[in-house]
C-alpha cells in the first residue's frame, strides 16, 4: 500500500482560508513547505503534535482535518 490511511481536507480548508498558501500554513505550523504538500498528497501522516497545529491554524478539531480511511 502507498501512502497513509490517513486522508486529510488541508487543501480544501486552505481555500475555504482565502487561498491561503502551502507556505503560509507552513510557516503557521513551523513545518517545511514540502511537509504540506506530502501531507495534501496523501504521501506523510502527520504527528498528532502536528495535527493538532494544522487544526488549530484553521480554528476548526482535528477530526474535521484528518479522518481514518484505513481497515478497521
Amino acid at each position: 500500500m502507498t501512502g497513509t490511511p490517513i486522508a486529510n481536507d488541508i487543501r480544501r480548508l486552505r481555500f475555504e482560508r482565502g487561498e491561503m498558501t502551502q507556505q503560509a500554513l507552513a510557516d503557521a505550523c513551523g513545518v517545511t513547505r514540502q511537509t504540506i504538500i506530502a501531507l495534501e498528497a496523501g504521501r506523510y501522516a502527520p504527528s498528532l503534535e502536528l495535527a493538532f497545529r494544522i487544526a488549530r491554524t484553521f480554528g476548526v478539531g482535528v477530526e474535521a482535518v484528518f479522518r481514518w480511511e484505513g481497515a478497521a
